[in-house]
């Protein structure tokens, strides 16, 4: 039984199988947005650029309201996409190597594969870093405002790719079960067959984990602004995304996970170990630092007697 829900505009359909009973949402659009005659353009690629758009512009309020160079954005963005795209690259390497088999040249080859997220984004922090570094700025303080902002772009990007039809997880029966019907094209394998829907998942993830860093924000954590809010934030991503890799149809390397959540839980544990490096032993060394390099002059014991 087939039955349109009209409150998703026709997008999303409910199909209850004959022998079988599985609710599934089914979403039947075209994915291709026409401009004219010859520019086609998808609305997941529409989505994702709206999404970093806000993004980057509430960064650059906030970095005004924490007296930063606005215009500094511009470049630390910028200077973020090669650390992105070399990391991202070599993650895919690791998750699908096969794509990779005929030489070390298809790793700088765009046609081949893709780019694995977890790493990618590892790899985009420490290329914005290293250009914040440059210009002088506080490389803690542009982390502590980029945290929300960078979660809800991953969130919001993981939402935009139901308008493509990617990032679908393995075969599901459940009342959610999402499936994709119509000609497409969509980029998910299969798209028709109900599957998890990995990529709300991993969007539901994402944002708990801004979620989390407001409420410990709230408790009076991350109050020095050092950049340990970032790298609480990136682990509790990671986290909700080496629980969602479970679901995906990659195969099982270590228990239940694949290679990408086994990357996700090695990104996790290395910045939970980041953020107590910076909150914890940096501070201390700096203390003890400053204390035995205090002068002890002017002491009335040792002062000279004139």
């Amino acid at each position: 039984m087939t039955r349109e829900l009209s409150a998703s505009r026709h997008f999303a359909r409910l199909y209850t199988a004959a022998t079988v009973p599985i609710a599934v949402i089914a979403f039947d659009f075209d994915p291709l947005v026409h401009i004219g005659s010859s520019l086609t353009v998808r609305w997941q690629t529409l989505a994702l650029a709206l999404v970093v758009f806000v993004c980057l512009s509430t960064m650059g309020t906030l970095a005004r309201r924490a007296r930063l160079r606005a215009d500094d954005l511009v470049y630390i963005a910028i200077g973020a996409a090669p650390g992105a795209i070399v990391a991202g690259r070599v993650g895919y390497a690791l998750l699908v190597p096969e794509a990779f088999a005929v030489g070390p040249t298809s790793l700088i080859d765009p046609a081949v594969g893709g780019l694995e997220l977890g790493l990618g984004v590892v790899g985009g922090i420490a290329s914005a870093a290293v250009v914040a570094t440059l210009l002088g700025s506080s490389v803690g303080r542009w982390a502590h405002i980029a945290t929300i902002p960078l979660l809800v772009a991953i969130a919001g990007g993981k939402l935009s790719m139901v308008l493509g039809g990617s990032g679908q997880g393995s075969f599901f029966d459940g009342a959610w079960a999402t499936a994709f019907l119509g000609p497409g094209p969509w980029i998910s394998l299969a798209p028709a067959v109900p599957s998890h829907p990995a990529q709300v998942y991993e969007a539901i993830g994402a944002a708990l984990a801004a979620l989390v860093v407001l409420v410990a924000g709230s408790l009076g954590a991350f109050s020095a602004k050092d950049g340990t809010r970032l790298l609480v934030g990136v682990a509790a991503w990671c986290v909700t995304r080496a629980a969602v890799t479970t679901v995906w149809r990659d195969p099982a390397v270590a228990g239940p996970l694949p290679v990408g959540g086994v990357l996700a839980l090695a990104i996790a544990v290395g910045a939970i170990v980041g953020a107590l490096l910076i909150g914890v032993w940096l501070p201390r060394r700096r203390g003890a630092h400053d204390e035995s390099a205090a002068p002890s002059w002017p002491d009335p014991e040792t002062r000279p007697p004139f």
